[in-house]
């Protein structure tokens, strides 16, 4: 992993601890970049190539995002190096070593990501207790089971749909990396009268013009099977689902999947976040340039950290989809109207309404010293 001493600016970040433990492979980053609002909620990421670097850019992600939720709660990361379909066991064994070495980090709450799920942080509650995200069974609100990220992309997409020109209901849609955030954002759209004509998965991409069946490509991956298995559509690699025209383009996969060399091919008129830093700054700069229009990550894709710290509050399910739905249509109508208004790009207008909170909270505080624990409401 890289120099932790490479980072850093007036929000943070706080703490950058690396933890590794070579007998069992563990090696992983805990960054907690801003606690000025609160203790910092961000999800625990597992993929063999992650780095600090990547995290210190999740962490202040998630700081944007609490803070233009306006949630009480900074932001903060984990990243794993390690597959997250390795053997359950052993899966276990790095999350619970790993949460007990950050068993004092008070400044940090745990939540899933990609790579983690429900199960994973049941693991980590057994140990040190501080999570969200858990199983129902266990007093959660499951944030992959009810769709609460995608369900947040839904309500975006309904309100920059006409700041882009056109209509939601037969809008096509293509959704770039099918799991957990695609496929719910896929559901809810449908539901809302989007046509899904395009998606991709870690090994390939199937693409009908005449749209594809959300449930059907579901159950081809609850079978192991790859989206580009589906029998009704144009099979190709992962890399096709840029090439694919569409009025709603969503990346729901991994960091920098549009970049200079890439961007130029989308053929879209709304670039709507699924993931989080789904575009480098100068690609994303040259969407804006063409007219394509976008929602920043931290704005779009709210709906889970929403719920998690619902859930932490001790809010039930429907409370927590209804705020998500509220607090999304409302942060990305305001950003998108302010970035008309002003002649700026939308995440210009997003960090400077995530930035004003966060700023205002810091002037509240001795900076570095705000911490609390679980019981806090």
């Amino acid at each position: 992993m890289d120099d932790m001493f490479a980072f850093g600016d007036e929000l943070g970040p706080l703490k950058i601890i690396h933890v590794q433990q070579p007998d069992i492979g563990l090696k992983a980053v805990l960054v907690v970049d801003n606690v000025a609002t609160g203790p910092s909620i961000g999800g625990m990421r597992m993929a063999p190539d992650v780095t600090t670097a990547e995290c210190v850019r999740l962490a202040r992600a998630m700081t944007m995002k609490n803070a233009a939720a306006g949630l009480p709660h900074g932001g903060g990361k984990i990243v794993i190096q390690g597959d997250p379909k390795m053997p359950k066991a052993n899966k276990a064994e790095l999350l619970r070593c790993l949460a007990s070495a950050l068993r004092s980090e008070q400044d940090y709450v745990f939540a899933p990501d990609m790579g983690t799920d429900e199960q994973c942080m049941a693991w980590i509650r057994d140990e040190v207790g501080r999570v969200v995200g858990l199983p129902r069974e266990l007093g959660g609100i499951p944030l992959d089971e009810i769709g609460a990220t995608g369900w947040g992309l839904a309500h975006a997409a309904e309100v920059a749909a006409p700041f882009a020109g056109f209509e939601l209901k037969g809008a096509r849609v293509v959704v770039q990396g099918f799991g957990a955030v695609g496929k719910n954002a896929a559901r809810f759209l449908v539901a809302k009268g989007a046509v899904l004509v395009g998606a991709c998965d870690s090994r390939g991409t199937t693409h009908n013009p005449d749209g594809l069946d959300v449930e059907a490509l579901v159950a081809l991956k609850d079978a192991g099977q790859s989206v580009a298995d589906y029998p009704d559509g144009t099979s190709g690699d992962c890399d096709a689902v840029i090439d694919i025209a569409c009025d709603i383009w969503i990346p729901a996969a991994r960091p920098d999947v549009i970049h200079d060399d890439n961007v130029e091919r989308l053929d879209t008129k709304l670039f709507l976040q699924g993931a989080n830093i789904p575009a480098t700054a100068t690609a994303e700069a040259r969407l804006y340039d063409k007219g394509i229009l976008y929602v920043p990550d931290f704005i779009a894709n709210a709906g889970g950290v929403i719920c998690a710290a619902m859930e932490y509050h001790g809010a039930s399910e429907s409370a927590a989809m209804a705020s998500i739905g509220e607090k999304v249509t409302r942060n990305t109508r305001q950003v998108l109207e302010r970035a008309r208004a002003e002649g700026i790009p939308p995440r210009q207008a997003a960090e400077e309404l995530a930035l004003e909170r966060v700023r205002t909270a810091m002037g509240y505080r001795r900076f570095g010293s705000f911490s609390m624990g679980p019981d806090f409401i």
